[in-house]
């Protein structure tokens, strides 16, 4: 088995949407002024109370993108049956080994594919304390789920892979404290980060969303990264919608349909396939707290479509 690295974190229709609504001040990336952020120190949230346009129902964006333009559906599951479709999804990251964990996190979830089950029209990736020994030797403390379209095994085929494109999902994220819910794209070819899109990170909290984009310093080979939170807003009383339309030139990440946070700089924009992931980790930044002991991430939906 190859050592776990470092992470941070159907054809169909032609359907075209509306232009984008933008905020008056939408919070950007450019050369020579990105914002860099450690990890465990969230960026200041955008407040929605600044920005005017309504966000829309996960009923509407499941149909098109925000953004206008001859779209076409590349990728769609609707988590509709009994079973997850293991044609298009695994249960961990490329060094699944029994389960996996993001070592780099030192986070406290043993990843298990029992932990990621289908109801009521939707993905369910479900947290338990549940002390359990994973092949990597470690004690950790809870399992957890999580659905990749990246490899089964090491040296295996991944399930589905992307190169530029508008990636969203219905995502309800858990109540509890000490959760990290995760939707976002790494490389599918080196199977480590950076680069890294991350779509939605809820990190130590859950009314405030983080967007966020990773790549490698080329002075130095660290990991940089430029990003911006959304909230306060109830995101565990229902679905919303998370976004990102990559593109050549840009990337523009979309909360509930509205344009939140864009990168301009095309020299820090991946240019490589991407692997789709949403997984529920335990414990990064901070424990959940001694009364906290199961969450659940549910997943409606996940699109993509190219032009």
């Amino acid at each position: 088995m190859a050592a776990a690295v470092l992470l941070t974190g159907a054809c169909g229709a032609t359907p075209s949407g509306p232009a984008p609504n933008l905020p008056d001040a939408l919070p950007s990336a450019s050369v020579g002024a990105h914002t860099q952020h450690p990890a465990t120190t969230p960026p200041a949230s955008h407040s929605p109370a600044a920005s005017a346009p309504t966000p829309l129902p996960a009923s509407v964006l499941r149909n098109a993108p925000t953004t206008a333009g001859p779209w076409q559906l590349v990728f769609a599951d609707d988590f509709d049956g009994s079973q997850l479709n293991t044609d298009d999804w695994v249960t961990c990251y490329d060094w699944n080994d029994n389960g996996c964990t993001n070592a780099g996190h030192r986070e406290l979830e043993w990843y298990l594919p029992e932990q990621v089950s289908l109801s009521g029209g939707a993905l369910l990736l479900s947290a338990r304390e549940q002390p359990t020994y994973g092949s990597d030797g470690k004690l950790h403390p809870w399992v957890s789920g999580m659905v990749s379209t990246g490899r089964s095994y090491w040296d295996g085929t991944p399930q589905y892979t992307l190169t530029y494109g508008y990636i969203a999902a219905a995502i309800q994220v858990p109540a509890q404290q000490g959760m990290f819910p995760s939707f976002w794209l790494m490389p599918s070819a080196s199977r480590s980060t950076p680069p890294e899109i991350d779509i939605m990170e809820g990190i130590q909290s859950t009314d405030t969303m983080q967007m966020t984009l990773h790549w490698r310093d080329p002075a130095t080979g660290q990991d940089t990264h430029s990003a911006e939170r959304y909230g306060p807003v109830d995101y565990p009383s229902g679905y919303h919608v998370f976004a990102v339309d990559w593109e050549p030139n840009a990337i523009t990440w979309y909360i509930d349909g509205i344009a939140r946070y864009r990168v301009t700089d095309t020299a820090h924009i991946p240019r490589v396939p991407m692997e789709i992931l949403l997984n529920l980790a335990v414990g990064f930044p901070n424990s959940p707290p001694a009364d906290v002991h199961s969450a659940q991430m549910k997943v409606d939906w996940v699109r993509a479509w190219q032009h």
